[in-house]
């Protein structure tokens, strides 16, 4: 079974997935967050920072885009396979509003006729292999029937399936028996992703769905950066591993965009999920919200990492 981190945008970024793979190395796949590519046939600098090889070097790492045109996607996905990326993965899971409204990401879900006709142009012009990351639709896990009998038209490299609808947004227990329903009846390779957090839950997926070809997670591995070493029989994450780990991602952000109150930004969201890996750290949680410059988060993380680890 592969083992792949999800795509979270403002958190998994370049600087994350080398820091990541350097502390923690043995994931197959970390899939990038997202770019919209547009008209302009070219990648924007800030694009260039995050899906170019040498800001990759040694993650085994896959770009992610978003778009409803057909054209656009083409071009990027060719440059992309250009630059020597094997897979590039198509975005149709993403349930923000701001991305929906415009008839992406989950929003695209509504549309089936529209996107079996994108799907189309795009698997007869790109020169890389495609992946797909999708939800069971955007209402009804009844709509994935349909999504289904389209994607099963075209070489799909493997369908990511977050077992929700895009009205679910991360709410909720994921429909397992919808997605239970509709493995068998699909053609390509497919990865599980949704609600994993620890490695017994990881090897209950992998008993009860032996035929997956990988298991993805997200919120579980930013919260929990040695969940996958673990569920291979590895030691879980020590408090010096923690602290060399969070150091090297924090200086790397200071570094990456000039200046530590980004940095600080950045590291809250890392720390909104990894915090509640130490006894007793709770209370630390508004002061290190409330941390704006370099010092202030730097106190807050210092105490932090004299809690013992859970």
């Amino acid at each position: 079974m592969k083992y792949y981190f999800a795509p979270m945008e403002g958190i998994t970024g370049a600087v994350f997935r080398r820091t990541h793979h350097e502390f923690f190395p043995g994931i197959d796949k970390y899939f990038m967050p997202f770019i919209t590519p547009t008209t302009q046939p070219k990648l924007t600098p800030r694009q260039k920072r995050d899906v170019l090889p040498e800001y990759n070097e040694g993650v085994p790492a896959v770009p992610q885009l978003l778009t409803k045109t057909a054209a656009d996607f083409i071009w990027a996905a060719n440059l992309l396979g250009s630059l020597g990326w094997g897979e590039v993965n198509l975005n149709l899971g993403c349930p923000s509003g701001t991305v929906t409204a415009k008839g992406k990401g989950a929003g695209f879900l509504a549309h089936p006729d529209e996107l079996d006709r994108f799907l189309d142009a795009v698997f007869s012009a790109c020169t890389v292999p495609i992946s797909i990351k999708t939800r069971l639709g955007v209402h009804d896990p009844a709509e994935f029937e349909a999504l289904l009998e389209i994607y099963s038209r075209y070489p799909v490299a493997e369908l990511t399936i977050h077992p929700r609808v895009r009205q679910d947004f991360y709410k909720g227990r994921v429909r397992e028996s919808d997605f239970a329903a509709a493995l068998p009846r699909c053609v390509m390779p497919v990865c599980y992703n949704g609600d994993v957090t620890t490695p017994e839950e990881l090897h209950a997926l992998e008993a009860e769905f032996p035929q997956l070809s990988g298991i993805m997670v997200g919120r579980g591995l930013i919260a929990d950066p040695a969940l996958f070493r673990r569920a291979r029989g590895g030691a879980p994450a020590s408090r010096e591993e923690l602290r060399g780990y969070c150091d090297d991602l924090y200086h790397g952000y200071t570094e990456a965009f000039g200046a530590a109150s980004c940095a600080v930004s950045r590291m809250k969201a890392h720390w909104f999920y990894l915090i509640h890996r130490f006894e007793g750290a709770d209370p630390l949680e508004k002061p290190l919200r409330k941390a704006r410059e370099g010092w202030e988060y730097e106190t807050v993380v210092n105490q932090i990492f004299t809690r013992q680890l859970k």
